[in-house]
């Protein structure tokens, strides 16, 4: 009866501890030869195996469809259905736990989850782990810290000012109180005088100019510091009865935090930040911003938000911060005939974190740009570096004469890669036809979207070749499924790192990607962002609501890891790379990216079958 069975491994952990007991006094211990076949397609299963040792090859007909190591549980669904169609053959000696079909089928009748982890689709399975994520990984935000929630400025006044200047004062910076400073005492302190005191003020009877602040005033300040918690704030607003606190780091003041401002916080920390944005009156002030976005972004995840909720929300977020800084950069005449764009997985709402500058600049016809525009375009850049998004690799931003001009030299260009479709043109056309309007006049950019998709252009042999860069990415076929051991790595070509990693990207989000926008051009779609275009290609029967549903499932899966390994390596101090480390993803993980690739690998087969580019 063996007893190191490890239960955190996917399904048994979703097993109760009667139900792991049951397990453990059921196990069996088989070892296999290299070589040795184990179970054969066709064949009944009697047990479910879980690897403790070794390596073992899963096989569809003659073709090596799958890898696994220790810690990998097979064949749940063969045994469900009664009989495997792989032949598992062990490649090295190989130990393995053998859990017996009785009871496997008893636990599944028992326990859902269970159940639904070991056999599901993929569907199933992330239903599963969604439910999982947010009992493991829910983070209150009563833990974030003080200084990341949004802080209003304090303006200073002398306590022997008049409140007629103090209220001027208010209304100068558009504030709510301000920072009093008396200096009749020995040392200095410090008060506040809140805009709601006016009223009192006036009440009074006496003339404004002729009442000091200091008679308005609230002695002493009730402060906290920037690294205190929100929760020992909100306490600190209750305790005192008041509405804003003094955010201080010993004697500097960072600011007032409003007690408004802080359930706001706690309630959508998104509205915080745009409000944040809207106020900005520097590109100092929109890095500050800027940088909580992305702590956001991790908030977020951590507490089980969806994937496609926070894209949604960074979506806005990162509209709103190139707006606001394309306006403190650019005069206001070009400002209104221009339209300032975004593109890549910006335009389609589906970026998470910091990514390359993808961004172009139209202009009217016939308007006359100021001569400093290369300069004006040059700034912007330059912003959105300071904010964190780094500058394209390809120049495709508006500080490149490429990427900036008149809507006639667009539709141009346009016509230039529908004509003569080599492999760059086509992804030009590609980034363009996801592109998004965030500022100026967004008809412009219609304007030369319609060009793209009119679709006289598009022939079966331009949709080919359009829909072909698929097939420069992912895994190479028949190795899709030889993700573990990491040994067996080295085989993927360029979507692993020198280091083992994955790029997810490559392997299958790209696939998810550009095949769904190469259907979405066939449909003559208008639609920005996957998950749109796929809902839009099931409402007019070009794939099936199934098919919808499971291919977004996948690509949402593939953004959420790609999005865990870059928080982990922000929280190590490390740039984000891009690359997932199969070694830090939990068995259900592991298992669910097996299946997601699978999915993309039969997403792919489905583009073949549509656009004939094995004819090319």
């Amino acid at each position: 009866m063996p007893s190191a069975f490890d239960f955190s491994i996917s399904p048994f952990d979703a097993l109760s501890l009667a139900q792991q007991h049951r397990v453990r006094a059921a196990l069996e211990l088989a070892d296999y030869r290299p070589g040795q076949v184990i179970l054969e397609a066709g064949a009944s299963p009697a047990y479910l195996w879980v690897n403790l040792k070794g390596h073992v090859a899963e096989y569809e007909d003659s073709v090596q469809v799958g890898h696994l190591g220790p810690q990998d549980v097979w064949d749940g669904r063969a045994l469900v259905a009664g009989r495997t169609s792989h032949r598992f053959v062990a490649t090295e000696d190989v130990i393995a736990y053998q859990v017996p079909r009785e009871l496997v089928m008893s636990l599944i009748a028992e326990n859902a989850t269970f159940g639904a982890l070991l056999f599901a689709d993929f569907s199933a399975k992330l239903s599963a782990l969604d439910e999982r994520v947010s009992a493991h990984d829910m983070q209150s935000l009563t833990l974030s810290r003080v200084d990341e929630a949004f802080l209003r400025p304090a303006p200073e006044i002398d306590a022997d000012a008049d409140v007629l200047s103090a209220v001027r004062l208010l209304h100068t910076h558009a504030a709510r109180a301000l920072l009093v400073r008396d200096r009749s005492t020995n040392p200095p302190r410090l008060g506040l005088f809140a805009g709601s005191t006016v009223q009192r003020a006036v009440l009074d009877g006496r003339p404004l100019p002729a009442m000091a602040v200091r008679e308005f005033s609230r002695f002493p300040l009730v402060t906290v510091r920037p690294e205190d918690t929100l929760g020992e704030a909100l306490a600190l607003l209750v305790r005192h009865r008041i509405h804003r606190l003094v955010v201080a780091e010993g004697q500097a003041v960072r600011g007032f935090l409003e007690a408004l401002d802080l359930f706001s916080f706690l309630a959508n920390h998104s509205q915080q930040i745009a409000l944040q944005i809207e106020l900005a009156e520097s590109i100092a002030a929109l890095a500050l911003a800027s940088a909580q976005i992305t702590r956001m972004v991790e908030r977020l995840y951590r507490s089980g938000t969806r994937v496609a909720l926070i894209a949604r929300l960074v979506h806005v977020l990162q509209a709103r911060l190139f707006e606001r800084a394309w306006q403190l950069i650019a005069p206001p005449e070009l400002l209104a005939h221009s339209c300032l764009f975004v593109m890549g997985s910006e335009g389609r709402g589906e970026q998470l974190l910091k990514t390359d500058q993808d961004n172009g600049l139209l202009l009217q016809d016939g308007y006359e740009p100021p001569a400093d525009l290369p300069a004006v375009c040059e700034a912007f850049s330059h912003a959105l570096a300071d904010f964190g998004y780094p500058p394209c690799p390809g120049g495709v931003m508006i500080s490149r004469p490429a990427w900036r001009g008149t809507v006639a030299q667009f539709r141009q260009r346009v016509h230039q890669w529908l004509s003569q479709p080599s492999a760059q043109s086509l992804m030009q056309l590609a980034i363009l036809l996801d592109a998004q309007a965030v500022a100026g006049d967004p008809t412009l950019l219609a304007q030369v979207q319609g060009e793209a998709r009119q679709s006289q252009w598009h022939s079966d042999a331009f949709l080919a070749r359009f829909a072909c860069a698929v097939d420069a990415s992912g895994p190479p076929q028949g190795w899709w499924g030889r993700l573990f051991p990491l040994g067996h790595l080295g085989h993927l070509g360029a979507w692993t790192s020198s280091s083992e990693g994955l790029n997810l990207k490559k392997a299958g989000i790209f696939i998810m990607v550009h095949g769904t926008r190469a259907l979405a051009l066939q449909a003559g779609l208008s639609e920005l962002g996957t998950a749109a275009r796929l809902q839009a290609l099931a409402a007019r029967g070009v794939v099936t609501s199934r098919q919808a549903e499971e291919w977004t499932q996948c690509l949402h899966f593939l953004m959420g890891l790609k999005l865990q390994a870059g928080l982990d390596e922000l929280a190590r101090g490390q740039p984000v790379s891009g690359m997932v480390m199969p070694t830090r993803l939990s068995t259900l993980e592991r298992d669910l990216l097996k299946d997601a690739l699978g999915v993309v690998r039969q997403f792919r087969e489905d583009l073949h079958r549509r656009f004939p580019m094995d004819m090319l």
